[in-house]
């Protein structure tokens, strides 16, 4: 990846297409790690929509064990968006060029440890759920953080649900008639660009999606190593920088 791309893609300084580029990378990455951590610990992890109703369904049916088990996943998804906040304001105030990087860094790392080692950590109860579930939430949430912050709320990697929304609205106005000499509303119109990223998002996810499950079947729990080495890929320009920035401080 070229220096200039990478710098452009995780740095502190944002455009449109960088985010489109980084949303679309993140939402594949998502989808693999949400389908490959269903088979390694039978849930949806992005899926906190799923995890909020089971919680509300299993509470009037007093299952409290299904039910303490949601909250664990919950609590570790909110946990996740809230270190990646920190993370993102601590870099800020500091003025440091890898305020986006930092946590997808450490998303990378969470995926080695998932990788190297989830079957232990299955074995280990959180907050009532595995380890397992814990870290997969955690992650899911660090990253569908980052990315919200850093295209204003407009992209998500994680919410499917609302991109599919934010589809049949622009297919919608897309197929709205507008009738001839109507002249107290503007024409209704489609925003073609902003339809053409949103399935490109969910095409990401999707086949993202393929590649995990299919990385899972073949290797198991090793499969999240490649999903770590692109993370790091995309974000180690900035941090680079960052630590060239310091070293040449230290030295002055």
């Amino acid at each position: 990846m070229p220096v200039r791309y990478g710098r452009r893609l995780t740095g502190r300084e944002r455009s449109a297409g960088a985010n489109r580029h980084l949303g679309i990378a993140l939402t594949f990455v998502a989808g693999a790690t949400n389908a490959g951590g269903y088979l390694a610990v039978e849930q949806y992890t992005s899926h906190m929509t799923g995890i909020v109703s089971l919680m509300a369904d299993n509470l009037a049916l007093r299952e409290f064990d299904i039910v303490l088990g949601g909250l664990g996943a919950l609590v570790s998804f909110i946990a996740g968006a809230a270190c990646s906040a920190v993370m993102v304001n601590y870099a800020r105030r500091r003025d440091l060029q890898s305020e986006y990087a930092l946590p997808l860094l450490l998303e990378a790392v969470l995926l080695l440890a998932f990788g190297f080692l989830g079957t232990r950590l299955s074995a280990v109860k959180g907050l009532f759920v595995p380890l397992t579930v814990m870290l997969l939430c955690f992650i899911m949430g660090l990253q569908n953080a980052v990315i919200s912050k850093l295209s204003h709320a407009e992209i998500r990697t994680t919410h499917v649900t609302g991109m599919i929304t934010d589809i049949g609205i622009e297919l919608g106005k897309f197929v709205y008639w507008n009738r001839p000499g109507t002249l107290v509303r503007p024409d209704v119109l489609a925003n073609r660009e902003r339809l053409n990223v949103l399935a490109t998002l969910v095409a990401s996810f999707f086949i993202g999606g393929i590649a995990g499950a299919l990385g899972f079947a073949q290797i198991g729990y090793l499969s999240t190593v490649p999903l770590a080495l692109v993370l790091v890929i995309m974000a180690g320009v900035p941090a680079i920088d960052d630590l060239l920035g310091t070293l040449r401080r230290w030295k002055a």
